[in-house]
């Protein structure tokens, strides 16, 4: 792993400084002045070469960059992460690429993304760093640099592993270093892991056909009423019911089966009026890692089934394999 002083690896280099138009760093800190030599080095740099920058973190350290940045603030886009990346599963396309995609064609964007943060729930993790994965995926041969922060004192050490996992480099105590551990990849496949069982008995479960797709989106309208969802819940629901129920007819061999059920929150305090879960399974094998991830071009028919999901859900899991697909979906109340 080689070393390099200062914010190396910002400036449309990859690893071992070869070339390379997408740039995906790491940024380790560790108190409140690490976050802001780091974060704010790289917004002002941006700014000073013309670039756009966007910065999407949670809520607090959105204030801290903000009144960092003082004046300059007002040409950044600010996203609070807890708001618009509470489902990893929409980051890539609905803040990332969205951003992204709004400038001028090979004009380098920068961006800070944080989605990992030290609220963030063991059911939640697995979607996020497939989600840390897949932006290497998602902007590859794209002019962009996407600094993501890591809180080397509250994330455990499984965390910070990953991020080698995730990122080309890394960098840490104002040192850039390749990262010898770099496979985004395999940590997608490592975390495409069977889902939690649940206990036959919890809430509903109804096999479907195409016949039956108008009554599995009325039982699941249903169930979600009775366990509390208001009316504006509840539609979101349908519309990903719809979505996985009609994908299952259409690519995971013709047929499924949803469930429905309540349990406690998606993320802390946030979840703390519990959740709703929808969950259809089927026979399909789902061979693209960024379905629902990526954005759909106005001029395309279909295929925005996920990505709707993706839109409506406050978190979105999926474990695919040779048996089938299963797609859960949670549902704040």
């Amino acid at each position: 792993m080689s070393g390099r002083s200062g914010p190396g690896g910002l400036d449309g280099h990859g690893p071992g400084g070869t070339p390379s138009p997408f740039v995906h760093p790491a940024l380790f800190y560790r108190d409140t002045r690490d976050y802001l030599d780091g974060t704010l080095r790289f917004v002002r740099e941006g700014l000073a070469a013309g670039e756009p920058v966007a910065v999407a973190v949670p809520g607090e350290n959105l204030r801290l960059v903000r009144d960092g940045l003082g004046a300059d603030a007002d040409a950044v886009r600010l996203l609070d992460m807890r708001e618009a990346g509470r489902n990893p599963g929409r980051i890539i396309p609905g803040v990332l690429r969205a951003f992204a995609d709004a400038q001028p064609p090979g004009r380098r964007v920068r961006i800070i993304g944080e989605p990992i943060w030290a609220g963030r729930s063991s059911v939640e993790y697995p979607a996020c760093v497939q989600h840390e994965a897949l932006i290497n995926a998602a902007f590859e041969g794209r002019t962009a640099t996407i600094l993501c922060p890591y809180d080397v004192r509250r994330l455990d050490a499984r965390v910070l592993a990953d991020a080698y996992a995730t990122h080309p480099t890394v960098i840490d105590g104002g040192r850039t270093s390749d990262s010898a551990r770099y496979a985004p990849d395999l940590v997608v496949a490592r975390y495409n892991e069977p889902l939690p069982e649940v206990p036959e008995e919890s809430g509903v479960t109804f096999p479907f056909a195409a016949d039956a797709l108008p009554e599995a989106r009325h039982r699941a309208a249903a169930e979600g009423t009775r366990l509390g969802l208001t009316p504006a819940r509840v539609q979101d629901l349908m519309l990903a019911t719809a979505e996985l129920t009609t994908n299952s007819v259409v690519h995971g061999g013709g047929r499924g089966v949803l469930r429905v059920w309540g349990e406690g929150g998606v993320n802390g305090a946030e979840g703390a009026g519990g959740a709703v879960v929808c969950e259809v399974r089927d026979s399909g094998v789902l061979v693209d890692p960024l379905a629902g991830r990526r954005p759909a071009p106005l001029n395309q028919h279909g295929g925005r089934g996920l990505l709707l999901v993706n839109q409506v859900a406050d978190l979105v899991r999926m474990h695919t394999g040779r048996a089938g697909t299963t797609v859960r979906c949670w549902f704040g109340r």
